[in-house]
């Protein structure tokens, strides 16, 4: 079965992709700026398709899955330049979340409700 690429290789993928395609990385900011953007067209997907805006004509070929993937390699680039492994963080992240959140979710009222 295969599982996909890690988040390891996705580091490397796109570090390979800039480097024989992109030149090089834009600066910290300006790939602020992009993710800004991104996570924008996410947004603006969403709240057409889940919420209670419509649909303009020219939107209607927009995908999620290529936006959020957009939002993932700015993120990707990002973490590359500024020296971060993902993997690391998230594992790290994972184990705090796991612990101060224990409990909190499952006790939460507003979650349990249907």
């Amino acid at each position: 079965m295969d599982k996909g690429i890690s988040i390891e290789q996705a580091q490397a993928i796109v570090d390979d992709w800039i480097k024989t395609h992109g030149v090089r990385y834009f600066n910290e900011l300006t790939n602020l700026a992009m993710l800004t953007e991104e996570v924008g067209e996410v947004a603006r997907i969403m709240a057409r398709q889940f919420g209670e805006q419509s649909f303009k004509e020219s939107d209607k070929n927009i995908s999620l899955a290529d936006e959020l993937a957009d939002v993932l390699f700015v993120l990707i680039c990002i973490a590359n330049q500024t020296g971060v492994n993902l993997t690391e963080a998230f594992e790290r992240n994972i184990a705090k979340k796991s612990q101060r959140d224990a409990l909190r979710h499952k006790q939460n009222i507003k979650l349990t409700k249907e």
